[in-house]
């Protein structure tokens, strides 16, 4: 079981320093994606002048926004760092770094849609335009800190993660998250990319995760362990089903998802096809006629 975490008592819009170097502020848009909303990183000294980093900005909210002004009051923001461009991340970057002076430093955003299904409010901030293009292990430097940027495709095609060096911890966006596993949805998200991405964070060995939604993760080594096991673990009930005869989405979802609210079969069907997919570039089922999400799917 993977050792979910427990969100600590919060209030919206409050700034609330959890770490010698980081202050957090979290929006009010909680949801069945967002958990208890998006939170929203500054790191820097709280020292008057200094110089500060912000990490998702989150989504289009003044509140949210004005919560964030009044955070970094005092203090210089240096760069404005977004994980991916999903629009609980994104689309509050460009008002809050016109607001400061600040650059907007990320990946480039995908070329194409990142869901093929409504069935996850994980639409695109499709406006978001970058002013520093972030490839992967670039630092970022401020007074007293120092951020590399992390490469963690899989969620996203173009998921990037913070890593504080003063503190080995990773900023980890919903790459791995402490209160829920992460969707991997196609046709941008990737399951092959996800594993191995997963595999580099847990070979980092870093001592805190700071995911976006919910609390830190302070034991990251079980907790990683147990979150590689899930994936595994479900591509594993995933051949089992292709075994017994099952061979579409829909009659392989009730079977593995029979204790989750019905609700959230569309999102677990688009899980189990990056799974089928991944499993087909392995070699291991193939999908006819291609592998679509309506596919007929069997063991090769």
């Amino acid at each position: 079981m993977i050792p979910f975490v427990p969100m600590p008592p919060f209030e919206y819009g409050r700034v609330d320093a959890v770490s010698p170097l980081i202050q957090r502020v979290i929006a009010n848009n909680p949801g069945p994606f967002t958990f208890s909303g998006t939170g929203t990183y500054i790191v820097g000294r709280p020292d008057a002048g200094a110089g500060v980093a912000v990490i998702d900005p989150g989504p289009l909210d003044e509140s949210h926004l004005a919560a964030l002004l009044k955070a970094v009051a005092g203090r210089r923001v240096t760069h404005v760092l977004v994980t991916h461009t999903h629009r609980d991340h994104a689309p509050l970057a460009l008002p809050f770094a016109e607001a400061v002076g600040a650059s907007i430093l990320a990946a480039s955003p995908p070329a194409r849609t990142i869901h093929a299904s409504a069935a996850l409010d994980e639409d695109d901030d499709e406006t978001f335009a970058p002013d520093v293009i972030l490839t992967g292990g670039e630092v970022i430097e401020g007074d007293g800190w120092s951020i590399q940027a992390m490469a963690t495709p899989g969620h996203a095609s173009n998921h990037m993660a913070f890593v504080l060096r003063e503190e080995n911890a990773l900023f980890s966006g919903d790459h791995v998250m402490g209160w829920s596993t992460t969707v991997v949805a196609p046709p941008d998200g990737d399951m092959t990319a996800y594993m191995k991405s997963l595999d580099e964070v847990i070979d980092r060995g870093f001592a805190t995760l700071w995911p976006t939604h919910g609390a830190p993760v302070t034991e990251p080594a079980a907790f990683l362990a147990a979150y590689k096991a899930h994936r595994l673990a479900r591509e594993a009930q995933i051949v089992e089903r292709l075994a017994e005869g099952d061979r579409r989405i829909s009659d392989i979802v009730p079977n593995l998802y029979a204790a989750v609210d019905s609700r959230l079969w569309p999102a677990a069907s688009l899980s189990v096809w990056a799974h089928l997919i991944a499993l087909e570039d392995a070699g291991r089922v193939k999908a006819r006629p291609g592998p679509a999400i309506d596919a007929d799917w069997a063991l090769s």
